[in-house]
């Protein structure tokens, strides 16, 4: 179940992003708040900026996530599986360095990017959070209920769509705007 991958070459750049004094208003003050607290905002979050409600929804829903109780390695693996069917190589990369920093093999990395686990209970969170993104029409009281014989909580099954819609935001975004690794980094 994957979407089209990123075609390989070099990715044009579709928006350019901003200082904190190009943005506008609420955008503003948010880039130049990140920078001051980090020294950078990053290329995505600048980017963003050309839209205050798109980099505040981000940046709060990216805040509220840290706050999820799903484990770190899940939360990977799932992020992995989405980026995969996106096909956004930017935040493809950027999960997979975050998957090694929270302990994943190689091996548990593909097996994610493939949309699956040895482990039982993940392969079956990680098949609905794919079902999630692809088809949440489809999702059914059978679902949620192999979910919750598999040991998952509701709230973790609730975050689930949380995972996927963060997902979701940054790969589509960095899609659109061109914010791609260039060829040779896209293999991470």
């Amino acid at each position: 179940m994957r979407g089209s991958t990123a075609q390989a070459g070099t990715t044009t750049r579709r928006l350019t992003a901003l200082a904190p004094e190009q943005a506008t208003g609420k955008a503003r003050e948010l880039l130049a708040d990140i920078v001051e607290r980090h020294g950078s905002a990053g290329e995505m979050v600048s980017t963003m900026a050309h839209s205050p409600a798109v980099l505040e929804g981000y940046l709060s829903l990216s805040r509220a996530m840290k706050r999820a109780r799903m484990p770190r390695a899940v939360s990977e693996k799932v992020s992995l599986a989405v980026q995969e069917w996106i096909g956004c190589g930017t935040c493809r990369a950027a999960h997979v360095a975050a998957a090694r920093a929270a302990g994943l093999t190689e091996s548990d990395i593909e097996l994610a990017r493939q949309g699956t686990s040895t482990d039982a209970r993940e392969a079956a969170l990680i098949a609905v959070a794919l079902r999630v993104l692809a088809e949440p029409s489809a999702l059914s009281d059978e679902d949620v209920a192999d979910l919750r014989a598999h040991g998952w909580s509701d709230r973790i099954i609730a975050e689930v769509v949380g995972v996927v819609t963060l997902n979701l935001l940054t790969g589509a975004f960095n899609l659109l705007a061109g914010i791609q690794p260039e060829p040779e980094e896209a293999g991470a």
